[in-house]
């Protein structure tokens, strides 16, 4: 009970940052500019003419993961910029103190600011996932092929990036874990491409550059199981070989084994949080 009542006020606490309003005001920004972009897709000429019903919903798909990356990584920006006044911010301002008095474990508090974080980032995901999904619709009659598993992985990898970010706060101040984590998430990112273009020259060693990544943070390889969600198969046809190397192309989706690492290791580093913090000087 203890831990919902900490979750619902760590919920309330994010909705009253500034940061969450700039969230809001980008979110609304490039709403708005898909939906006049996608909308002026079918009546876009090329040098052969008019684009056809068949190549506009093929533009409209690589599009639309090129701007739900977008998306993503304004969910990497509040998240990670949350989680760490969350927890190293009532640090050292003294109310952690105050918040772990007996016979209010730390524990107890932690997870309970986890499970704010968690809501407030899998509400985010859900609303402008299903809202680009609108709009995109409305404007060109596109939609993707597996939308609900799209957002899934999506909000996955919101909730692995706010996990770390969590971890990092219990040693380092409120801005530098929100940076060290969003570096994280793009140098994850930037190994996938790397790793990407490996598998299309045929170098195993720059490949393994990717794959090494993904296991050690796997916000990257959840983006790729939304991306390959989201794609047409048409698109990866369009690609051919070269599709390996494009940053917003998948080739292949995730496996089980993938996905019980990713949850398992949500909780190793959950639980190096929780160990960490309930030693660490208040």
């Amino acid at each position: 009970m203890i831990v919902l009542t900490i979750a619902g006020q760590t919920l309330l606490e994010a909705l009253r940052r500034r940061v969450v309003w700039a969230l809001v005001v980008l979110t609304v920004v490039l709403l708005a500019l898909n939906g006049w972009g996608f909308a002026r897709l079918p009546g876009l000429h090329t040098q052969e003419g008019a684009l056809t019903t068949g190549e506009a919903r093929l533009v409209a798909a690589q599009l639309l993961n090129l701007v739900m990356f977008a998306i993503s990584l304004i969910v990497a920006l509040g998240t990670a910029f949350l989680a760490g006044p969350t927890l190293s911010g009532e640090v050292e301002s003294g109310v952690m103190l105050a918040v772990c008095a007996r016979p209010v474990r730390r524990s107890s508090v932690l997870l309970g600011k986890w499970l704010g974080l968690v809501a407030f980032a899998l509400g985010y995901v859900l609303a402008t996932g299903t809202a680009e999904f609108v709009v995109v619709d409305r404007a060109v009659g596109y939609s993707p092929p597996q939308p609900v598993l799209a957002l899934v992985f999506l909000s996955a990898q919101a909730v692995v990036l706010l996990t770390l970010a969590l971890l990092l706060s219990t040693a380092l101040s409120p801005m530098a874990s929100g940076v060290l984590a969003v570096g994280l998430f793009g140098a994850t990112w930037v190994a996938g491409v790397v790793g990407g273009i490996g598998t299309t020259i045929g170098n195993d060693g720059v490949e393994r550059v990717g794959t090494v990544a993904r296991v050690l943070l796997p916000t990257d390889g959840l983006w790729h199981g939304a991306m390959h969600a989201l794609q047409l198969p048409t698109a990866l046809a369009a690609a051919g070989r070269a599709a390996g190397a494009d940053p917003f192309l998948s080739s292949s989706g995730l496996d089980a084994g993938y996905l019980l690492w990713a949850v398992l290791w949500v909780a190793l580093v959950l639980a190096t949080c929780l160990r960490l913090f309930t030693r660490r000087d208040l």
